[in-house]
Formats: C-alpha cells, structure tokens, sequence
C-alpha cells in the first residue's frame, strides 16, 4: 500500500504532510528533485523528462498511483504524460484540479459543463514555468465561465524558501503581490500556485488584505486523494514503507524538511 508524492524539491513537502496526517494508514513514498530544483525556470521538455524520470522512480518502490505535487510538473509535463505516456494500469494526478473544485464550488469529481460561480476576479501567484503554460486557466475554463485570472511569476521565491530565507521569501511574496494588484487592484481571491507557497501563506494574506480569499493547495490536495482512494482503491499500490527519497544530499535535504515541518524528517538517497 504505497501512494507516491512527487515535487521538485520540498515544497511537495506540505502536500505529503496534509496527507499522511488525512490518511494515516497509507504509506507515502516521498520523491524530491532537489538536485534539479527549481523547476520554474526549466523549459518544458526538461520539466518533462526530469518528471517522468521521478515517476519511474516512484513506480520502483511500488507506487501505482503518483500525485505530482508540483504545480509546474502539473502545468508543464501532465497532459504529456496522460496523453499516451502513462501505463494503462498506473495513474499520475495533479494539483491543479482540486484547488479548482474548490475555488468554483463544485464536489470532488463534477464534471458537470462549465457555468457561472460567485468569483469573478482571481489572482494566481505562480511559477514562471506555470504561468507561462495557462494550465491553470485551461482547467479553469473546463468548470467555470467569467472568471478573470491575472497571474504573476513569482520569479526568486522558491529557492528563497529551498534555502530558508525567510526575510528574502518575505520580500519577494510583498513585491509579487504589488505587482499583481497593479494589475488587479482588487482580487476576490487568490490562488497560491506552488506547493512551497502555502509556507508563506500568512505572508501572501497579510499582503493582499482581509478582504481576499487565499486558498492553498495541501489539505485540498489530501482531501481529493483520500475520495479518490474511496472510489479508486484498487490503486494504492504494492509498496509496504513509508520512505523518502532525494536526488540530492539526502543530509542536507534531511535537515532542509525538518525546517520546514518543524520535526524530524528523514531522506535517503533516490
């Protein structure tokens, strides 16, 4: 029983944790491209084949089912992969859809057309990489009609947060957000695009204000999976560990996630 968490580093990390702790009978294998990360500024062929190497990876230690808990894998390299990539017994998710779902009010699963939802105006902070794909917005279009999304790369942020710096990662989510209310003075909401964003979460909402929605992707990601394991259990697949595993140092790694979860947490070479 094993389902696989891939990300390109450790922002994935808040995905894993969120689920681990909704479904505390399944094993996780975690994956993390540290030595490749980021991703945001790859182009998408090498986002492409960095991804499914990692995904190989995953189904080696028994993961039939892999959650990309990257939002540029997700952006960049999902719909490759599903287009004829992907083993007719494996499956690869994303992250895109339940944060939509979420956002446009619809149950996990509805894929009722498109139609009017109560939010019009919607910021997207994202990678380069992710915002240049409009994968959020061609999923968007798919469920809701008359949303306008402004995006912005938030270029810098994740090896701010990969390196632990705080002041720098604080600095860089107030300016991404300046920038974007340029744009869109008045967000109803806002999307936090990268799963080492919700880390910052308190800082994106003390910047945007009060006023405005933030929604993160970890818990949203966590309660998709634990409904789609209901409906789909046949796919937790052979593995019987709790393990994760790193391209990089898995030391130096180790003591990256234990900041960021604030316990300790142990990688091991991939």
């Amino acid at each position: 029983m094993a389902v696989g968490i891939f990300d390109s580093g450790l922002g994935g990390l808040t995905v894993w944790d969120a689920a681990s702790k909704r479904l505390p009978d399944v094993p996780f294998v975690y994956y993390g491209d540290n030595s490749h990360t980021p991703y945001g500024v790859r182009d998408p062929e090498d986002i492409f084949q960095l991804t499914t190497q990692g995904v190989e990876r995953l189904w080696e230690a028994g993961c039939d089912l892999v959650i990309l808990a990257c939002n540029t894998a997700s952006a960049a390299a999902l719909k490759r992969m599903q287009d004829g990539w992907i083993p007719e017994e494996k499956r690869v998710l994303g992250v895109f859809v339940p944060l939509i779902e979420a956002l446009t009010e619809r149950q996990w699963g509805d894929n009722s057309p498109p139609r009017e939802v109560a939010v019009k105006h919607v910021a997207l902070f994202a990678t380069p990489a992710t915002v240049s794909s409009r994968a959020f917005q061609r999923e968007l279009a798919f469920r809701a009609v008359g949303v306008d999304v402004e995006a912005q790369p938030c270029g810098g942020l994740v090896d701010a947060i990969e390196d632990g710096d705080e002041i720098l990662a604080e600095a860089l989510v107030r300016s991404h957000v300046e920038a974007l209310m340029r744009r869109m003075p008045e967000p109803e909401a806002a999307i936090l695009g990268c799963t080492h964003y919700p880390l910052m979460e308190e800082k994106f909402q003390t910047a945007l204000g009060e006023g405005v929605k933030v929604y993160s992707q970890a818990s949203l990601v966590a309660e998709s999976l634990a409904d789609y394991l209901d409906r789909h259990p046949d796919m937790v697949g052979d593995g019987k560990v709790r393990l994760n595993l790193t391209t990089g140092d898995p030391a130096r790694v180790s003591d990256k996630a234990t900041q960021f979860l604030r316990r300790r947490i142990e990688f091991h070479a991939a």
